[in-house]
């Protein structure tokens, strides 16, 4: 029989298959999963504040598209809807930015929190700003602040269906268990 060994632990250590599941992914992984498509979609906001993305080059793409859709479209029609189609591009890029910011900020957490919404909302803001600063150096853009306001709207516009969203999937988790059901993950 060997001798005894108080010094020694008399449990086995653990095997990896048995830590595996409490181990958590380094924190760059994480940073770098959650935050990809926001910093992706700024991005591609700032090289549409360029040059290439000015109203005469966009104008230059819609309008044989246009005038093949609708070829009795008259000039003031083309503007019309030149503007419209530029202005909606600006409020639903901000959407979705605002929507990325919101995943990035919450760090894969899930629900709602007013601070995760409010910083999503204000970097969206923010950075509209910055961005028609930066249009401001671009020879061919022209920096509004009429844009960025339509931009915070926007980014505001997503706040809104973000707090709807997840205030109507903490209702329907409530009903449920108000049935007696467990709650839908």
């Amino acid at each position: 029989m060997p001798e005894p060994q108080p010094w020694r632990n008399p449990r086995p250590a653990p095997q990896l298959s048995d830590i595996q599941s409490r181990l958590r992914p380094p924190r760059a992984w994480t940073w770098l999963r959650v935050w990809w498509p926001a910093v992706a979609w700024a991005c591609l906001i700032f090289s549409m504040s360029t040059e290439t993305f000015s109203a005469e080059r966009t104008a230059s793409v819609f309008e044989p598209l246009l005038r093949w859709l609708v070829p009795s479209l008259t000039e003031h029609q083309f503007h019309s809807l030149h503007y419209f189609i530029r202005k909606s591009a600006h409020f639903s890029e901000y959407f979705v930015f605002c929507l990325l910011l919101y995943r990035g900020v919450s760090g894969g957490g899930k629900g709602w929190r007013w601070s995760w919404g409010l910083a999503a909302l204000f970097c969206s803001a923010g950075y509209s700003a910055m961005d028609e600063i930066h249009q401001a150096f671009v020879a061919s853009r022209t920096a509004s602040a009429y844009d960025s306001l339509l931009d915070s709207v926007g980014a505001f516009a997503a706040f809104a269906v973000l707090w709807l969203w997840f205030r109507w999937r903490r209702s329907l988790g409530e009903e449920e268990i108000a049935a007696g059901k467990a709650p839908a993950a």
